[in-house]
This record gives structure tokens, C-alpha cells and sequence, in this order.
């Protein structure tokens, strides 16, 4: 028993740091899905998106980055702005997020392909989300519901183990 309580405690406190550790960064490698990738990926399924990037509001991207010109800044500031809240979610390379997120935005925007991985770069952790604003985005409804969703469902599984074996 006493070792199942330290298992416990072990795993428990694993799987809470796992999920505080987010990154204010979005990776340099979230756009090769949106480039196009050569590698070989038969084997590497991927996880579906837990984040409903089919009703996200893309105009922050499509009102700020026109063409013909594209402008760099305001592209790539209109990108942070709307991709930094789900940071955690499309620098994760086990799941189809960042794909998807793009075959939305390209869809909307009509851009051309690679305009954002070719105009954006900050440095060689990625695109910094330091400073951008995040009050009047959507991640709420989707992406830290599903955030939310998961935190209880192991609380309640961990707390439900422990009544179970004490």
C-alpha cells in the first residue's frame, strides 16, 4: 500500500508538471506542415487537435496581413497574435495542430504557401510570445477548455485511485 501511494504521488506530480510547462515561444518547426514536409511520416500518426481551429476568428490575420504585398510586420504580428494562445498546443509535434491551424488560415486568408515561415523568424527558439496580447483571444472556448477538461479528468482518476487502494 505504501508503495502504491508513492507510485502515486510520483506519477501525479509528473503529469502536473508536464502540463504547467508550456513554452512562450511557438516553435520555428510549426511551419513545416505549412511548407510542406519530404520526410517520411507513414509511421508517425498523428494525434487529432484537441483545439476546434475551424471556428477560431481568423480576421485578426486576414485584417492586418493583405496583400499584394504582405507586409512582414503586420503579417507576423497579426500571426502571434493569433497563434501565441495556442502555442502549447501547435508546438506539440504529436498532434495535427499546427497543420490544421494553417490549412485554416490559408484558407481565410488566401496566402500564399510559406508566407508565414519565410517572413517570420525571431530567433532559434521561434517566434516569441512575450508581450503579446492575449485577452481578447479564443483560446478560452476551445483550447483551455480542453486544457481544463484534461487537469480534472486526472485529478478525479488520481483522486478516484487513491480512495480506491487506501
Amino acid at each position: 500500500m505504501a508503495v502504491d501511494r508513492g507510485l502515486l504521488l510520483v506519477v501525479s506530480a509528473a503529469v502536473l508538471v508536464g502540463l504547467a510547462s508550456a513554452s512562450p515561444f511557438i516553435s520555428d518547426s510549426v511551419f513545416l506542415g505549412s511548407v510542406g514536409s519530404t520526410g517520411r511520416s507513414l509511421l508517425q500518426a498523428k494525434k487529432n487537435c484537441p483545439v476546434n481551429f475551424e471556428f477560431q476568428n481568423y480576421t485578426i490575420i486576414t485584417s492586418k496581413c493583405k496583400g499584394p504585398r504582405f507586409p512582414a510586420k503586420q503579417c507576423c504580428d497579426a500571426f502571434k497574435e493569433f497563434a501565441c494562445p495556442f502555442n502549447e498546443y501547435i508546438n506539440d509535434e504529436s498532434n495535427d495542430c499546427a497543420s490544421t491551424m494553417f490549412s485554416y488560415i490559408n484558407l481565410y486568408g488566401k496566402y500564399p504557401p510559406g508566407l508565414f515561415a519565410n517572413e517570420c523568424r525571431e530567433g532559434k527558439l521561434g517566434l516569441s510570445c512575450e508581450g503579446v496580447s492575449q485577452k481578447d483571444s479564443v483560446v478560452s472556448s476551445a483550447g483551455q477548455q480542453a486544457q481544463s477538461s484534461l487537469l480534472a479528468f486526472i485529478m478525479l482518476t488520481f483522486g478516484l485511485a487513491a480512495l480506491w487502494f487506501h
